[in-house]
């Protein structure tokens, strides 16, 4: 993969790093194929068993297309007639925000300064989010005379509501941190220096954790979100039937009678 994101996978968590912290993590070409690539990887890997997705630098998490790259791309798009630069959310955006939200595995997000666009739909797009608070978020896609991508139009009403969905996206602003934590958007508020040590403490708490449960856990909220009661009280049968005849359930019982910490093995 290139360097552009980097990837490591330690004692079950997979940690992937947004790394162009001189241009705010902006996603370029190279950038959009290595993350496409990191998160597909890690979503389909069973020895992982959390995901920490995460940026380098103090100044942004990631702020969105590469926009002096996308100048370039529109250029030669008029001059060739071939239309292939908004391919990218097919291409890039579409997979990597599948991978995330779709992993049979806990997603944390650390975000660590501006996430805008993309990268405001791809922490959207995690799990868990945690957020420095010198962080902020901004839909942008308005300011440059796009629509939503990067999941942003499903996600975010989910999180907001869709009238301040809607607000946010018509008239893009700068959400503070303390902001985002009060809508939703930041599950958690930290003091920006203990913003790696806490987001790697619950990612490694939660691959430590019974790995199978926390997959159901994810596709009962998904499609409990967009189905009716009545179809959610069946899906939750059959995700309870899948839990309870894990491994990982049995331990739960067995150090539950015995008064111990159970010792996972996610499956």
């Amino acid at each position: 993969m290139a360097d552009t994101v980097l990837y490591e996978v330690s004692d079950g968590l997979a940690t992937i790093t947004l790394n162009r912290p001189e241009a705010m993590n902006a996603l370029n070409v190279a950038a959009k194929v290595a993350l496409r690539e990191a998160v597909e990887s890690a979503a389909g890997d069973p020895a992982v068993r959390a995901v920490l997705l995460t940026a380098a630098g103090d100044r942004a998490f990631c702020v969105g297309q590469d926009l002096k790259e996308h100048i370039g791309l529109l250029v030669q798009d008029r001059e060739t007639g071939s239309g292939q630069t908004m391919s990218t959310v097919r291409e890039h955006y579409n997979p990597i925000v599948r991978a995330l939200a779709g992993a049979a595995k806990p997603v944390v997000a650390a975000v660590n300064g501006v996430a805008a666009g993309a990268g405001f739909g791809f922490a959207l797009a995690a799990d868990y989010r945690i957020v420095a608070d010198t962080a902020a978020f901004n839909t942008s896609f308005a300011g440059v005379a796009l629509t939503a991508d990067s999941g942003i139009s499903w996600t975010l009403p989910r999180v907001v509501g869709p009238g301040r969905a809607t607000d946010l996206l018509l008239f893009p602003r700068s959400i503070s941190a303390q902001e985002a934590y009060d809508l939703g958007v930041a599950n958690r508020l930290v003091p920006a220096g203990e913003l790696r040590a806490e987001a790697e403490k619950v990612a490694r708490a939660l691959a430590e954790g019974p790995t199978v449960a926390y997959a159901a856990l994810k596709e009962s909220v998904a499609f409990g979100l967009t189905h009716s009661l009545e179809e959610a009280l069946e899906k939750e049968d059959e995700l309870q039937t899948r839990a309870g005849s894990s491994e990982d359930h049995a331990i739960a019982v067995q150090a539950f009678v015995n008064k111990e910490k159970p010792k996972y093995l996610g499956r």
